[in-house]
């Protein structure tokens, strides 16, 4: 089925093997639609046990296969014999934020004293700084941990060398061939490391490299020698899952492991700080990545992005009750004040800037925007005209950027190739997200580059834009059983995408606006099935204005289903992407 929709998409049903269908239904006794998708997913039949069941015992791999992380951890072991105080300087991000508490619960488990440092993000941007080393090392650090940064740090760096003061970076930000000269570097994305682990995330390299610590702890009788319990690392997967699903690498291989299991830790709310926060923001028992995400996520990202860059990990670390519950309540209003800066700043962009369709890549420069919100405010533009976008913050003769991405436009390497070719004052980042810092006068010459770069790699913006399915369903499809057959392929996320479904010929039977934004349906199918629907966003849109026309035309809508949990309350609703109306 190939069908053209109102917003002008094209729906294209996604292939799939009828042979490894019949191998999937047949060896793991699934049922048709669950090894339907497992075969559209183009998993390959031996790998099809470990996507269904995915643990961390057979997705582990040797966390030696790292490169340095033997230095890493001859070193670390050296510092916690001799009882050095180990300083943690992290990113403000949530991905940071995770990294900094995994790091920080174990030396503390160990009895090991620490310092954690989190830069402010307007006043100190991204990465390792002189200053916040100097502090560290005046607070009495012998050894200094840079987790989710510090990859292309090369001054601070220095500065430690010659305080005498070793640094260890735990990263998995995209390097150059020139690197830092940290005592140690283990970043699976650095341009010599031959893991094949380049998906991860830092807070699950940071797991990783726990896993080779507590392996050298125990074959040096470390815990006995020392009276100490051998900390699990499993405990601390609640926190790996929460920084995975947020930094959005794909849901992949150990990735996946790692959401899988974390998820059923967070349930126990083992960590203070995040049953706090849970509780706070009523996030049900049935923990999803979507609660990670959309719930959690911007709520610890949020101090960051108003001043209170250390809330996040001080939350995550925190073992104080009453502190907890402070900074919890400080970040989901924090969380409310960003919402505001990003609202009034994407009206802004939107209502004065012109020409924004003119070219492929969208350069967007303005006077004193909020440095915590452009992120956000470029992921919003990014959606909205479906190409790169990055967002400069003007002050004085200096701009600090943002930018997210479209698939197939790697913005990391482009960022990176910038700084090589004396554009950027520096830069760095992932293929669908980086961050910058630029010299005015050198827009206009970046922008071309960036025009250039995209030119170069034949990408196509004006064809329509294809959205692909799995499958058709009936309507009588969108109930409870229905959904937790669905769920045997989660988590879902980026590189595990949740299935989209087309249900044909249904009539609407009523809309109305929720929230301001969106729309709550009701409709009836073919089959005499009535089902409940939500379309996000809609409200100013094609999508909402065929559901509020309550046009006399049946419709084919296209969409996911949803569990929607309200006040002790349980139903599965379907979230609406697209709809084409029949002629």
């Amino acid at each position: 089925m190939n069908l053209s929709s109102v917003t002008e998409k094209n729906w294209i049903q996604k292939e799939f093997n009828l042979e490894d269908v019949n191998f999937f239904k047949d060896n793991f006794f699934l049922d048709e639609i669950v090894a339907k998708l497992l075969a559209i997913k183009n998993i390959k039949r031996e790998d099809a046990k470990l996507f269904l069941d995915p643990t961390i015992k057979n997705s582990l791999l040797d966390p030696y296969l790292l490169k340095d992380m033997d230095k890493a951890i001859d070193r670390t072991y050296q510092s916690i014999n001799n009882n050095e105080k180990i300083g943690i300087f992290g990113d403000y991000d949530v991905d940071g934020a995770t990294s900094t508490a995994v790091l920080g619960h174990y030396f503390k488990s160990l009895n090991i004293p620490i310092e954690i440092y989190i830069p402010d993000r307007q006043q100190e941007g991204f990465g390792p700084n002189i200053n916040g080393f100097n502090k560290l090392i005046k607070q009495g650090c012998k050894i200094i941990f840079t987790v989710d940064c510090g990859t292309l740090s090369y001054e601070p760096i220095e500065f430690a060398n010659k305080n005498n003061i070793n640094v260890i970076i735990i990263d998995h930000h995209q390097s150059e061939i020139k690197l830092p000269k940290a005592h140690s570097i283990v970043n699976p994305n650095r341009f010599d490391d031959r893991s094949e682990l380049n998906y991860l995330c830092a807070a699950g390299v940071c797991f990783m490299f726990l896993v080779a610590l507590n392996k050298k702890l125990r074959s040096e009788n470390w815990f006995e020698k020392n009276s100490t319990n051998e900390p699990n690392l499993l405990n601390y997967l609640d926190l790996v899952s929460l920084g995975t699903v947020c930094d959005v690498v794909p849901l992949i291989n150990l990735n996946r492991a790692f959401v899988n299991q974390g998820i059923k830790i967070m349930t126990q709310k083992k960590n203070i700080g995040l049953k706090t926060l849970m509780d706070l923001c009523e996030v049900p028992n049935d923990i999803s990545p979507y609660h990670l995400g959309y719930i959690l996520g911007p709520r610890i990202n949020a101090g960051g992005r108003v001043g209170k860059s250390t809330h996040g990990a001080n939350l995550l670390l925190s073992e104080n009750s009453q502190e907890v519950y402070q900074i919890a309540n400080d970040l989901n209003n924090y969380n409310k004040d960003r919402q505001l800066l990003e609202k009034d700043l994407l009206n802004l962009i939107l209502n004065s800037t012109q020409h924004i369709n003119d070219e492929p890549v969208i350069v967007l420069a303005g006077e004193n925007w909020h440095e915590g919100v452009i992120g956000i405010i470029a992921a919003r533009i990014k959606e909205k005209f479906n190409k790169p976008a990055f967002i400069i913050s003007i002050n004085g003769n200096i701009g600090k950027g943002s930018a997210r991405s479209i698939y197939g436009f790697d913005i990391g390497t482009a960022v990176i190739s910038a700084v090589q070719n004396n554009l950027l004052v520096r830069g760095g980042g992932h293929k669908m997200a980086a961050g910058f810092t630029i010299d005015i006068n050198k827009i206009e010459e970046f922008r071309s580059f960036l025009i250039r770069k995209f030119k170069s790699i034949n990408m196509n913006l004006e064809k329509k834009i294809d959205l692909y399915f799995d499958s058709t369903i009936a309507p009588s499809a969108i109930n409870y059983e229905f959904y937790q057959k669905i769920n045997t392929l989660s988590p879902f996320g980026s590189g595990n995408s949740e299935p989209k479904f087309v249900i044909e010929n249904v009539k609407l039977i009523k809309s109305n606006i929720v929230g301001e934004k969106h729309i709550k349906s009701i409709f009836e199918g073919a089959d005499g099935s009535i089902f409940k629907s939500i379309t996000f966003n809609s409200v100013s849109n094609n999508l909402g204005a065929h559901l509020l026309a309550k046009s006399s035309k049946n419709l084919n809508i296209l969409g996911k289903l949803s569990l929607n949990q309200w006040k002790g309350q349980t139903n599965v609703e379907f979230i609406i992407d697209d709809i084409s109306v029949i002629k």
